[in-house]
C-alpha cells in the first residue's frame, strides 16, 4: 500500500518535491506514495489546488493527521533559511514522521548516510562517507564529495560543488553554483551567496559572497 504523504508549503521549492515524488513512483514497480495535500500558512491558498493537489490548510493542522501519514518539505530561501529548524520543530510532529526522499537519478554511495526528512533532488551525487543530517534539502545537479557532512536543516542549492572533508554545519544556506574547497568549515547559520567560491572557513551566522568568498555581513541569522 502506498504511503500517504503531506507536503509542507505549497509554493516554490515545496512544489518541486511533488516532482520528486512523481518520479519515484514512475520508477518503482509499485506506487510508493500518495500525496494527499499541502499545508501552507497563506490563507489565500486554502481550498485551492496546486498541480492538482489540494491545499488542506495551515501548518498548525499537521498534528491532526494520524501517525501513518508522513511529511516532507522543500521550504526555505535565502531570506528565512535560518528559521527552518524553528518552523519544522514547531509543528509538534516527531522526526520519525518525516520521510527521506531520494530522486531516482541521484547517485548516492552505499557508504553515505542520509538523515530523516532530507530531500535529495535530480542528478545529485553524494560520494562515500558523506553524512547528511535531518531535514536537509539538496537541489539538482549538486555534488557532495567524500568525507563531507551537511548539518541538519541546511539547504544546498542547485549546482553546488562541495569538495572532500568539508563541514557544513546546521541551518546553512549554500547558494546555487557555489563551490567549497576541501577541508573548509562553514559554521552554523551562515549563507554562501550564489556563485561563491569558498576557500577558507566561514564564521558562524555570516553571509559570504564572491570569488574568493569574503564576509559581507555577520550575524546574518539574527536579521
Amino acid at each position: 500500500m502506498a504511503k500517504k504523504i503531506i507536503l509542507l508549503g505549497a509554493t516554490g521549492g515545496c512544489v518541486d518535491v511533488l516532482d520528486t515524488l512523481h518520479d519515484i513512483n514512475l520508477r518503482s514497480p509499485v506506487r510508493l506514495y500518495d500525496c494527499i495535500g499541502f499545508l501552507d500558512d497563506n490563507p489565500e491558498l486554502h481550498g485551492e489546488r496546486v498541480l492538482g493537489v489540494p491545499v488542506l490548510g495551515p501548518f498548525s493542522l499537521a498534528g491532526d493527521y494520524k501517525a501513518e501519514c508522513l511529511f516532507a518539505t522543500g521550504m526555505g530561501s535565502e531570506l528565512n533559511y535560518f528559521r527552518r529548524k524553528e518552523i519544522i520543530e514547531g509543528l509538534g510532529i516527531g522526526l520519525d514522521r518525516f520521510e527521506t526522499l531520494v530522486h531516482p537519478t541521484a547517485a548516492i554511495s552505499e557508504f553515505a548516510k542520509i538523515g530523516s526528512g532530507s530531500v535529495i533532488h535530480q542528478n545529485v551525487t553524494i560520494t562515500r562517507d558523506v553524512v547528511i543530517g535531518d531535514n536537509v534539502l539538496v537541489l539538482p545537479n549538486s555534488v557532495i564529495s567524500h568525507g563531507s557532512s551537511v548539518g541538519s536543516y541546511s539547504i544546498i542549492n542547485a549546482g553546488v560543488c562541495i569538495a572532500g572533508d568539508v563541514e557544513v554545519q546546521e541551518s546553512c544556506y549554500i547558494g546555487a553554483n557555489s563551490s567549497i574547497r576541501q577541508n573548509v568549515v562553514v559554521n552554523a547559520h551562515s549563507l554562501v551567496g550564489m556563485g561563491g567560491v569558498v576557500i577558507q572557513d566561514v564564521p558562524g551566522a555570516s553571509i559570504v559572497v564572491g570569488s574568493p568568498a569574503r564576509v559581507l555581513e555577520r550575524e546574518a541569522a539574527s536579521n
